[in-house]
C-alpha cells in the first residue's frame, strides 16, 4: 500500500463545477452579441496565465479581454460575468471531504486570479472548512502544470513532494506533478477520490 502525508485537491471540476460559458453568455448579453462570437475568441493566452500568477491584476487582465474579444463593456459587467464561472460544489464531495479529513491533512491548490479568489472564503465557506489551507497560482506565482508550481506548493504543506497524493480533472496536470515528484492522479468525480484515498495509508511528517 502507498504513503501519503497528505491530499492535495484540484479546485475547478473536482471539488466545484466550472463552466466558461456562463462568462462568454453574460458578456455576449453585455455586449449584445452572440456567446458564440465571444467564445471563439476568448483565448487563454500569456495575460489569461500572468492573471493567474498574480502578475495581471483584475482591471489589466479586463482590459486585454476588451481589446481582444472587441467588445465595449464596463469591468463591472466583466467581473460580472467572471464570476459566473463558478458554480456549485460536486454532488458528494462534501461527505467525500468529511471522510478523507478523518484520515489525512487536506490542501486544495487551483490555478486562479485574484477575482475568483475574492469568492472562495464567503461563497465555498464550508467547503474549505475541511482544508488546512488553499494554495493557488495568484499566490506562490507559477502554476500548473509547471512542476516548480507544485515544488512551490508542497514546501508550503511541509510535506516532501512524494509524500503529497494530488489530485487533477486535468491530465496535463497531473503529468506536471508526477514531474515534480508527487503521486498525482486524475479524477472526474468525487467517488474516485474517495476509491483512491483508501488504497493510501497515511503516513506522519518525520520529527
Amino acid at each position: 500500500m502507498s504513503t501519503a502525508e497528505a491530499l492535495v485537491l484540484d479546485f475547478g471540476n473536482v471539488l466545484v463545477e466550472i463552466d466558461f460559458d456562463r462568462a462568454f453568455e453574460a458578456w455576449a448579453s453585455a455586449a449584445a452579441l452572440p456567446a458564440s462570437r465571444i467564445a471563439e475568441r476568448f483565448p487563454r493566452d500569456a495575460a489569461y496565465c500572468a492573471h493567474e500568477c498574480g502578475e495581471l491584476d483584475d482591471h489589466g487582465y479586463f482590459e486585454h479581454l476588451r481589446r481582444v474579444l472587441e467588445i465595449d463593456i464596463s469591468d463591472a459587467d466583466f467581473l460580472e460575468g467572471w464570476n459566473a464561472i463558478l458554480g456549485e460544489p460536486l454532488p458528494g464531495i462534501g461527505e467525500v471531504l468529511s471522510r478523507l479529513a478523518s484520515r489525512f491533512p487536506l490542501y486544495v491548490f487551483s490555478n486562479t486570479n485574484p477575482a475568483h479568489l475574492a469568492q472562495f472564503a464567503a461563497r465555498y465557506q464550508p467547503l474549505l472548512s475541511y482544508f488546512r489551507r488553499t494554495i493557488t497560482s495568484c499566490d506562490i506565482g507559477a502554476r500548473k502544470p509547471q512542476p516548480e508550481a507544485f515544488v512551490r506548493m508542497a514546501a508550503l504543506t511541509g510535506a516532501p513532494p512524494s509524500r503529497l497524493a494530488f489530485f487533477d480533472d486535468l491530465e496535463e496536470n497531473v503529468a506536471g506533478a508526477r514531474r515534480a515528484g508527487l503521486q498525482a492522479f486524475r479524477v472526474t468525480r468525487p467517488a474516485e477520490i474517495l476509491a483512491i484515498s483508501e488504497s493510501l495509508a497515511p503516513v506522519r511528517k518525520a520529527g
